[in-house]
């Protein structure tokens, strides 16, 4: 069973996607475990890819530029697969998952192809751009927390991701002054 990440092509006859619950935290292993259980029962036939929505996110630590993977679905795993009582069984006792969203108890109901397709380009788009991981808004408040401005608030007026600083209208002395500022150096209040 090959793990796609490229868009989604015409799903495999008799397939459709399902949303699988798993621990949250867990679902890269829900997935492995998932598909050890398919090799085990072999029944690669019956099922399609598995997919743990993440993007990646860019975030800067101690001066450092990181790009980090973030699931954009916290608790969730996506699973194409064709749906019987044995296919249902296999990923319903399956460790670290906790069952099917949405549907009967034992009939789940799939999701729209279309909503699929809505995750797969997010993720596609997370790979092609990452997002940072702390977004500024023009206009937002913020507070400073380190350097010579410690604990003024101010208002965000531009945003350089590229050089990760923002610019603060910051209060002194009763008036309004810019200060380029780290985004490391403040919070949002």
């Amino acid at each position: 069973m090959s793990e796609q990440k490229s868009p989604m092509g015409a799903p495999t006859e008799g397939m459709r996607w399902y949303v699988v619950h798993a621990y949250s935290g867990m679902e890269k292993a829900a997935e492995r475990n998932i598909v050890e259980r398919i090799n085990r029962a072999g029944m690669q036939d019956k099922f399609g890819r598995i997919l743990v929505p993440t993007e990646e996110v860019v975030e800067v630590k101690n001066g450092q530029k990181r790009t980090t993977e973030r699931k954009f679905f916290p608790g969730y795993v996506l699973v194409e697969m064709v749906m019987d009582d044995d296919t249902w069984h296999l990923v319903k006792h399956t460790n670290k998952v906790t069952g099917f969203v949405g549907g009967a108890r034992n009939r789940p109901a799939p999701i729209s192809e279309e909503d699929v397709q809505k995750i797969v380009n997010q993720m596609q788009e997370g790979t092609d751009k990452p997002r940072h991981k702390v977004e500024f808004v023009v206009g937002e408040y913020v507070r400073v927390k380190e350097g010579p401005f410690t604990d003024f608030n101010g208002t965000v007026e531009e945003v350089n991701y590229e050089k990760n600083k923002l610019r603060v209208s910051v209060t002194i002395f009763g008036r309004a002054t810019p200060v380029e500022l780290e985004f490391s150096q403040v919070e949002k209040t």
